[in-house]
């Protein structure tokens, strides 16, 4: 198109150069589509650096323009940085042109800076989508991978930057003419939409039989639309569903295990089949109108829930619904997230009711991506695959969230606990650059990586726990992916001080030596004491340098003395924390059985206040159950002092969880704090009145063994009813919240950081916000950073980067 406008006009010619998400999501298409409308000429290119914009036009359109680009970008872009350059006139150019992307400018893997674009996340169907999904005059009625450039997958497909079609899984998937039509032109939304493709020309469905088999392939040729090969599939699986069977179905970044969420026969088996005792299973609904049969919410919570992330969001349940009551036992919230992709829409439209779907693994294994994969760990437990041929290059679970909101009046904020798809990558422009490249490798539970170089920082998604060779397998494969994408070779290195957690071990081998993986040579290789770096993943977040108050609340981490941490409060600045006060350690009675068995610690609670005799006589019933020989053993333990001490305020929830009666053994993390949560949640708040429980502070020690022989006076003196446990469980977080509130008034001059699993409670998290608030104290969100060890890695890059 030529533009003859400009005849007598002044005209200028500059070059923008732009940062941040900026690939992958319509960004090209948008610029062409307003230097059209704005009159000017130029070009548009891709490359691992970001987006370059040459224009040239009269100032006053340059102008318009540009405030266009940074007040209204495409939806899914984030611009970090834009620097503008002048350049000489071209008066023969007399177009605006989309030129291929380069893929070879600054691709040396030893620069320090490396690429500058950050890979947008996975985002769900757009309503465009799925009204074409549902049009049977389209040509992507029924098609279970229609997206467009507002939507559909990005991390999990990639290969490389910048992100181009034949970086991507999408590589051997020939577009035929309809597809190739809207791909090139620049007014489509499809327009350079690296995934799209029809049932002509994309991947298609098919299902087998747990050992593989084709029940229907995806190489079917239906005559028409309504028998597509992806809806015949979808048909056949719902009908499955109706009989009670448990589906594997491949979906964006992983299988997932579904059933009937209703059907008490399939969620058992399910549980059977997988060997998941206890821990709550996440349902799908169709739409926002079925989720609200099933769980109430706030206002926030369900603008969270249909937000194009589509993350599992943590509802209060009904009382009354129809779902099995094996998904989430003994809890009363619910994990619900809505379709996120085509295919779980179309599922969702023919089974028409709510699905379990739970990431297939095996338990505490990564997310499995490959049909092989999964027939060989998982056949046992499905009775049929749904699969695809679109190869899933990076896994990447579901997210999970909360909505935290102190007060009705407060503004809500979306707490992270699983940082995955929607969300992940997450990244974030620096406000002062890295002067060298960083890589934090994590914590060895609830793993995630960090990067830093140029202004970027990068936190990978959720990789998982680290306790098997096929988990460390896919730790590597994660960093190698971001090596990749990234160009990224690291001068530092940072890891947790533990030695023995994978990363650290992986971090020491790896420092100091020349290694393919990640083009690492003669890297630095730093520690960081693990509940330190819980407090800078949040200074850091917010790009905050100065001290803080941090309350470190979680399982456990090695501490600076050699025990094992876990209640601190640390006076933290970027390079120390001076442990200001702690939790009273706990003797762990037979060192990981303690944990187990979460007896052991309220016995070894109890033995700092009483005799055996007396501990006897309480007549608690989980005592009770134990034999006088096994009693007397323990307590001999304890007198001998050997044994491992943690001052873990999570062992804390495990022990009172335990006298309460609401757990007997730990079948699953986290699984005392949410019945501790779930108790505290029904109690009479009349009740609570009537009973309080102190906990001194000595010097720089709270005294949890005094609360808790309180405690068991309490549970002992009067019937124990459900009311007054569920009051118990309410006064024992209130006394919690008021210890950090009491603390934390006396350094108002600082800003208070809560973090650590501890503080994934909701009910001990809104309370504290609430206190804190009131009386003055200024705390530090965390924002989008999980406060779990899923975060870990983001406080070790903040150390890292203010190292000299």
């Amino acid at each position: 198109m030529e533009y003859l406008v400009h005849k007598g006009a002044a005209l200028k010619r500059c070059q923008l150069h732009i940062t941040g998400i900026v690939q992958g999501v319509g960004f090209r298409p948008f610029v062409y589509r307003y230097a059209l409308e704005f009159q000017l000429t130029g070009t548009v290119l891709n490359s691992a650096k970001g987006v370059t914009i040459e224009l040239q036009g009269t100032e006053e359109n340059l102008t318009q323009f540009i405030t266009t680009l940074n007040t209204t970008p495409p939806p899914l872009a984030r611009i970090d940085n834009i620097t503008q350059t002048s350049l000489p006139i071209l008066l023969s150019e007399t177009t605006f042109e989309i030129i291929k992307s380069d893929s070879h400018e600054d691709d040396d893997p030893s620069s320090p800076i490396g690429a500058q674009v950050a890979v947008s996340a996975d985002k769900s169907t757009c309503q465009d989508c799925l009204n074409d999904m549902h049009n049977p005059d389209d040509r992507h009625f029924g098609y279970a991978f229609t997206n467009c450039t507002n939507c559909g997958p990005r991390y999990t497909i990639i290969n490389a930057l910048p992100y181009d079609r034949h970086s991507t899984a999408m590589a051997d998937f020939d577009m035929c003419p309809e597809c190739a039509k809207a791909y090139q032109n620049p007014l489509d939304r499809r327009y350079h939409a690296q995934p799209v493709s029809c049932p002509v020309c994309g991947p298609r469905l098919s299902l087998k039989t747990p050992q593989g088999e084709y029940i229907i392939p995806n190489t079917s040729n239906f005559s028409t639309p309504e028998l597509s090969t992806d809806l015949a599939v979808l048909k056949a699986a719902a009908n499955r569903l109706h009989q009670g069977q448990i589906l594997a179905i491949k979906g964006l970044g992983g299988f997932h295990l579904i059933c009937d969420a209703r059907n008490d026969k399939a969620v058992n088996t399910l549980r059977l089949r997988k060997q998941r005792q206890a821990k709550p299973l996440a349902v799908m609904m169709a739409d926002i109108q079925m989720a609200q049969h099933y769980v109430t919410g706030t206002d926030a919570e369900w603008q969270v829930l249909s937000s194009q992330e589509r993350p599992i969001v943590l509802m209060s349940s009904r009382a009354e619904h129809d779902l099995s009551l094996a998904v989430a036992p003994n809890l009363n919230k619910l994990g619900v997230f809505l379709p996120y992709t085509p295919l779980h829409h179309l599922l969702l439209g023919l089974f028409k009711g709510p699905l379990v779907a739970t990431s297939a693994n095996l338990s505490g294994e990564p997310i499995i991506t490959d049909c092989d994969e999964l027939i060989h760990h998982l056949s046992h437990v499905v009775d049929a695959i749904v699969d695809h041929n679109r190869p899933i290059i990076n896994g990447c679970d579901d997210s999970v969230v909360q909505a935290i909101q102190p007060n009705v009046d407060s503004p809500a904020e979306v707490q992270v606990l699983r940082l995955a798809r929607g969300y992940a990558p997450l990244s974030f422009p620096l406000e002062i650059p890295l002067s060298q490249s960083i890589l934090a490798v994590g914590a060895q539970q609830k793993n995630a990586i960090a990067l830093g170089f140029g202004n970027n920082v990068f936190l990978s998604p959720h990789i998982g726990d680290l306790f098997s060779v096929s988990a460390e397998q896919y730790f590597e494969r994660t960093l190698a992916t971001f090596a990749r994408l990234y160009h990224f070779a690291p001068n530092l290195i940072v890891r947790d001080k533990h030695p023995d957690y994978a990363p650290s071990r992986w971090a020491e081998m790896h420092s100091n030596s020349s290694v393919e993986l990640i083009n690492t040579s003669q890297s630095q290789c730093l520690t960081v004491q693990h509940h330190h770096a819980h407090v800078l993943s949040v200074m850091a977040v917010n790009q905050y340098r100065e001290p803080v108050l941090g309350f470190s609340f979680d399982g456990t981490g090695l501490g600076d003395d050699g025990s094992l941490w876990g209640g601190e409060v640390l006076l933290t600045t970027l390079d120390k924390a001076q442990r200001l006060a702690h939790f009273e350690p706990i003797t762990l009675l037979g060192g990981e059985q303690a944990i187990k068995q979460p007896v052991r610690l309220l016995l070894a609670l109890l033995f700092e206040q009483m005799s055996l005799d007396a501990v006897i006589a309480l007549n608690l019933p989980i005592i009770c159950s134990m034999s006088p020989n096994t009693l007397t053993n323990l307590y001999k333990i304890w007198l001998n002092g050997s044994a491992l001490k943690s001052s873990s305020v999570g062992r804390l929830f495990d022990a009172l969880a335990c006298a309460l009666g609401l757990i007997e053994t730990t079948q699953f993390e986290g699984q005392a704090g949410m019945a501790i949560e779930a108790a505290a949640n029904r109690a009479d708040a009349l009740a609570l009145k009537a009973i309080s429980l102190n906990l001194p502070l000595d010097v720089d020690q709270w005294r949890s063994s005094e609360m808790f022989k309180q405690t068991v006076e309490l549970m002992t003196e009067k019937t124990l009813t459900e009311n007054r446990r569920d009051a118990i469980a309410r006064a024992f977080l209130h006394t919690l919240g008021d210890a950090i509130c009491d603390y934390a008034a006396q350094y108002k001059h600082l800003p208070t950081v809560l973090c650590g699993g501890v503080f994934q409670n909701k009910y001990l998290l809104e309370y504290c916000l609430s206190e804190l608030s009131a009386q003055g104290n200024q705390v530090l969100s965390s924002k989008q950073i999980p406060i779990n060890d899923g975060g870990i890695a983001l406080g070790q890059l903040w150390y890292g980067m203010h190292r000299n």
